[in-house]
């Protein structure tokens, strides 16, 4: 049936394209994760024409005979060195439209470009037990991390509790917080807690590494600015000046009920104190505070970082869906 599916490279995109893009996810989305809330049209077009970080992106769009849209794929590959190895996918076909040939042509033209660019490993995710799991496989992927999602409910939250811990004292260490890109007298030393993400369960993945430097972090914040969305951030900070650990939450335009939870991390000097905790408790404070229309976070970690699973269920968030990373390894010249 492949031979009804027309495929194009999207350049410019366009209102139009972008719009054909964001029906087709919908649709995937609602078949497929019908508890996750779809990216809305801003989302898509801003996610497909704002820059990226230290990467580049490659779009294809999987028309029907009739020029309907049935499939799209969107190919990140990494330009950081450590990284310059690794490509990521995201491959969606409407349902309407599945075993036509579609998702095969786009994961050929995406296999091509990841040859072109000479990535020896390309990374996508798919819902456990899900018919993209079941694609992935019979393209020759193997599962290499497993991750849990979880939702925190403000409405079943114990704000006594979510208080009591935000306002624990934790001697030799202060909180502070901002919105978007971190003040300049921080910047060094976000950077340097940054670098402690680096060693984050990734289980078999091929994921290569990331040197942050205060550079890096502002042009961090800006990509989430551009692309529209808020980033909201809280610090540990020592009484020597170093920062021992923070917590990212993601606000997508549009203000949705849903915010998605960045990066927590700990830096390993200062492990072992409760900061993580501490942390994570203050910023759902912070957002019941400053943003009454959020009503819940999601979150993911992997299956055995058991430290950060244990610290979210304390908190009150609770397993609701679980995913796979895929990894296709390529053979390079």
């Amino acid at each position: 049936m492949s031979e009804h599916i027309h495929l194009t490279p999207l350049h410019r995109i366009s209102v139009t394209e972008a719009a054909a893009w964001h029906q087709v996810v919908a649709a995937s989305m609602a078949h497929d994760l019908p508890d996750v809330p779809p990216p809305g049209p801003g989302q898509i077009h801003a996610q497909l024409t704002k820059p990226t970080l230290d990467s580049h992106r490659l779009t294809w769009l999987a028309a029907g005979a009739d020029g309907v849209p049935v499939g799209v794929a969107g190919l990140r590959l990494f330009a950081s060195p450590g990284r310059d190895h690794l490509a990521e996918l995201e491959l969606h076909v409407d349902p309407a439209h599945r075993r036509q040939g579609a998702g095969s042509l786009l994961l050929s033209a995406a296999v091509a470009a990841c040859r072109t660019e000479s990535r020896r490993s390309l990374i996508a995710e798919a819902s456990a037990d899900s018919p993209g799991e079941a694609f992935a496989e019979r393209w020759g992927f193997r599962q290499a991390l497993a991750l849990d999602h979880l939702i925190l409910r403000f409405d079943q939250v114990d704000e006594a509790g979510i208080l009591r811990l935000s306002k624990a004292e934790h001697p030799g260490y202060r909180l502070t917080g901002w919105t978007g890109t971190v003040p300049d007298d921080l910047a060094d030393a976000f950077a340097a807690a940054k670098n402690a993400m680096n060693d984050m369960p990734v289980g078999d993945l091929d994921y290569g590494s990331v040197d942050w430097d205060a550079d890096r972090v502002r042009a961090m914040a800006k990509v989430v600015a551009d692309r529209g969305d808020t980033l909201l951030t809280i610090a540990a900070v020592h009484d020597d000046g170093t920062m021992a650990g923070y917590t990212e939450i993601l606000l997508p335009q549009g203000t949705p009920p849903r915010v998605q939870q960045y990066d927590t991390a700990v830096v390993p000097a200062h492990r072992g104190h409760g900061l993580g905790l501490w942390l994570k408790a203050a910023m759902v404070h912070r957002l019941r505070a400053e943003y009454p229309h959020v009503l819940e976070i999601e979150t993911d970690n992997a299956e055995d970082n058991v430290h950060m699973l244990a610290v979210n269920r304390e908190l009150g968030f609770r397993s609701y869906r679980r995913t796979r990373e895929f990894q296709l390894d390529l053979p390079t010249a």
